[in-house]
């Protein structure tokens, strides 16, 4: 019969195998007396929300490098911030971010709560969030959940009711397992174990930490699990994008909503993104219609985008939209979907 797996066992892994990772602080370190920094856990934990480490690597150091402090983000520009952002996805997350950060330095001076009650109190901090900078960043004993977690417990306890209905099951049995004693390492440890060793396809269970304890390697069963609902089909939409350039080289952009999909950021004018569009220019121009389209997959479907570009007068006023002097035009700025649009349509406007 399987042994119950033993968090002494997993830490005693992680202290050897831990991942670098620039918003850690590594078990040799903590236990010399290091502690991470709360702001760091914080910003690293919302950019891993639905992105790889390797996508978020990169975006975390320029943020840390030009707001190195909790304070220094509640001051910047929402702009700047935006254009930081641009290309991580999901820009809830940024808009949420500055939101965040404001509170704490208004409401706590610049120092976050250590409590995961008043952790979860602010902006854009959910369950997940919370019980994780609590535990990495304060120590508190609380379990930490994510996509890796719940694959290790799945296997670990042979659970083979499907996600996303065994998520409480899985919840429950992974705060079994959650220890007194350094919980935030343990909490990344589990991470770790699931990124590194126990992944999705071809589990390394020959060289896993708790390959005694893990009931579904007992049984033959570790890379069947966890079982997923099939998912629906993603629907596919269509749109219309203008891309225009004034006779100066200044770039007719618009601010999205900050409510919706990319909410706050700068991207090309255009029609909605429906079955059947309604295009309307935001500018009365020579409009040319560019035989290549630019196909992107958001969270829950695809896009097809038909690209109109055009040449206008500087007299020439947009019904909707602003003016980008081109000193100031960055297309690292844009969504990623809008610079696929640039990629595509810039090619129009090179002999300027």
């Amino acid at each position: 019969m399987c042994e119950t797996p033993q968090p002494e066992d997993l830490l005693t892994w992680y202290d050897r195998h831990a991942r670098i990772m620039p918003w850690r602080v590594s078990p040799e370190d903590r236990k010399s007396g290091h502690r991470p920094d709360p702001y760091r856990v914080w910003l690293s934990e919302i950019m891993l929300q639905q992105t790889t480490v390797a996508a978020v690597r990169s975006y975390f150091l320029k943020f840390t490098e030009l707001w190195p402090t909790v304070s220094d983000l509640a001051r910047a520009e929402d702009d700047d911030v935006m254009a930081a952002w641009a290309g991580l996805g999901y820009y809830a997350r940024a808009r949420n971010l500055l939101k965040c950060a404001r509170v704490v330095t208004e409401r706590y001076n610049g120092i976050f709560p250590s409590d995961r009650a008043a952790l979860q109190s602010l902006p854009g901090i959910g369950p997940y969030t919370s019980a994780a900078i609590a535990s990495i960043a304060f120590d508190q004993p609380e379990t930490v959940v994510d996509g890796n977690v719940e694959r290790v417990m799945a296997r670990v306890f042979a659970v083979e009711e499907p996600l996303p209905p065994a998520k409480a099951r899985l919840t429950t049995l992974a705060e079994s397992l959650t220890p007194k004693k350094r919980p935030g390492d343990y909490a990344q440890a589990v991470m770790d174990l699931g990124a590194t060793i126990c992944t999705p396809k071809r589990p390394a269970c020959g060289i896993c930490p708790w390959m005694t304890g893990c009931k579904a390697r007992d049984l033959g069963i570790a890379a069947d699990l966890p079982r997923k609902l099939a998912k629906a089909a993603k629907p596919t939409r269509k749109g219309v994008v203008y891309v225009a350039r004034r006779s100066d080289g200044a770039w007719l952009l618009e601010r999205r909503p900050d409510k919706g999909l990319l909410g706050g950021m700068l991207g090309w004018p255009g029609s909605d993104w429906s079955d059947a569009p309604t295009a309307s220019a935001p500018i009365s121009a020579d409009w040319t219609t560019l035989d290549a389209e630019v196909r992107h997959t958001f969270t829950h479907f695809h896009l097809i985008l038909t690209i109109q570009t055009a040449w206008v007068a500087v007299e020439e006023n947009p019904s909707n939209g602003q003016y980008i002097p081109h000193r100031d035009f960055r297309p690292t700025d844009l969504p990623t979907v809008f610079r696929k649009v640039f990629d595509v349509a810039s090619h129009v406007f090179l002999n300027d």
